[in-house]
């Protein structure tokens, strides 16, 4: 069976874009979509040759960019030697049908490049059956095309050719592999939900960091935990969550998750199969929405992530902008308001000012107290391990005990607490 999501080697593409007034922004290709395609494209090991941008009242039902145009990509292509055409908007299965015969070339749109990096990309088991599940989903209702030589007969009963059987067995088997994936993702949301009640139990806070594709969202986790995640400049660099301890004051400590990255005309298959992922996103007692302050479009990508987090569940969620690259930007003001700070996770410029301000919102009510336990009072001493911060344990006449609780722990405690 063929499978055009996964593309071996990406060498030598023309990239093209139809705008058009009755599509909406999402749909539409610009030159800057078109710059960030090539961008892709760059991410995928390919090569962009050239780039068409047709401006047209509306797409065509049949070649979506129409006859001339066609013949235009057609002409550009075969001199300069591209083997593959990239769509920046998405294609309806019969539209990349019909294009890659008129083309003579392998035609592929956004949604597809996207899926392929996302393959490569994707390192645990979770994060491969995600990208899996995606390209499943997207492969489904493309297989007539992918079949055309082996197409069904027209005619009474008994002159069906065989495509007709290959196609439905085809069918059938991507229908089985989608159903099993996403009851293995089902299983992935169980653990997920355990380890969720286990950390509510605990009280301990946790911190998502979301944005878009690049904005440094590695890098910062890199420098408030001290860890060594790969932080390269390029697109979709992180696939897999990573989570880490941060402390933020003597007295708040929190667990801290970087996120896959979002981007403008992001895959609605990518969107449903990250939900076992990006769901943490709806349990986070706060969000880190990083934002490249040094790209002149970060309005626009900002208000890609605000749509994908509502999109999500999300978007009662608190949370910071963090305007990030500061040292880059070419603005006259930077950013500045209750909910914003401004820092570049590379040369460490703000970040205590980001740690203040995760502080406030995360550290209220909790306090390090002093506690005297009978003997006969292990059991406190046992929950307070469980449920707060224990940081010294003196055995005297009774047990001396110096920890960081949280109000709910404290009033569990308080007939214990040596009053200063």
């Amino acid at each position: 069976m063929f499978d055009e999501t996964k593309v071996k080697e990406i060498n030598r593409a023309v990239l093209a874009g139809l705008n058009a007034p009755c599509l909406s922004r999402e749909e539409n290709a610009t030159d800057e979509s078109l710059d960030e395609l090539a961008a892709l494209l760059d991410t995928a090991g390919g090569v962009c040759l050239g780039t068409v941008l047709q401006n047209k009242s509306a797409p065509d039902p049949r070649t979506f960019i129409g006859e001339g145009k066609v013949g235009e990509v057609r002409e550009l292509a075969q001199n300069l030697g591209a083997d593959i055409v990239i769509f920046d908007n998405p294609l309806s299965p019969s539209q990349q049908r019909v294009l890659t015969e008129e083309l003579g070339a392998t035609v592929m749109d956004r949604s597809a490049l996207i899926l392929d990096i996302f393959a490569k990309r994707a390192r645990t088991s979770e994060g491969r059956l995600q990208v899996a599940l995606a390209q499943y989903k997207y492969l489904l209702p493309r297989l007539t095309g992918m079949w055309k030589h082996l197409e069904r007969q027209e005619g009474a009963i008994g002159t069906r050719g065989p495509g007709e059987t290959q196609i439905e067995s085809d069918r059938r088997m991507i229908r089985r592999k989608i159903e099993k994936l996403e009851n293995e993702l089902k299983d992935v949301r169980r653990v997920r939900a355990t380890q969720r009640e286990r950390r509510e139990k605990n009280e301990v806070p946790v911190v998502a960091i979301v944005g878009y594709t690049n904005a440094g969202k590695s890098t910062l986790l890199n420098a408030l935990t001290g860890s060594d995640i790969p932080a390269n400049n390029r697109l979709f660099d992180t696939l897999d969550t990573t989570t880490r301890t941060l402390e933020v004051s003597d007295t708040c400590t929190v667990l801290i998750s970087d996120t896959v990255g979002f981007i403008s005309k992001l895959p609605h298959q990518l969107v449903d199969a990250f939900k076992a992922t990006l769901e943490e996103l709806t349990f986070a007692d706060l969000l880190l929405h990083v934002i490249d302050a040094s790209d002149p479009g970060w309005r626009e990508q900002a208000a890609v992530v605000d749509k994908l987090v509502q999109e999500l569940g999300a978007g009662a969620t608190p949370r910071l902008e963090v305007f990030n690259k500061c040292d880059r930007f070419v603005g006259d003001i930077l950013p500045h308001g209750e909910d914003m700070v401004c820092i570049s996770a590379k040369t460490g410029a703000g970040l205590d000012e980001l740690m203040k301000a995760i502080g406030k919102r995360l550290d209220a009510g909790v306090r390090r107290v002093e506690l005297r336990l009978p003997y006969d009072k292990g059991g406190v001493l046992d929950a307070l391990y469980r449920e707060a911060k224990v940081e010294k344990v003196d055995y005297g006449e009774a047990i001396e005990v110096t920890a960081v609780c949280t109000p709910k722990t404290l009033g569990r405690v308080g007939e214990y607490i040596v009053e200063n």
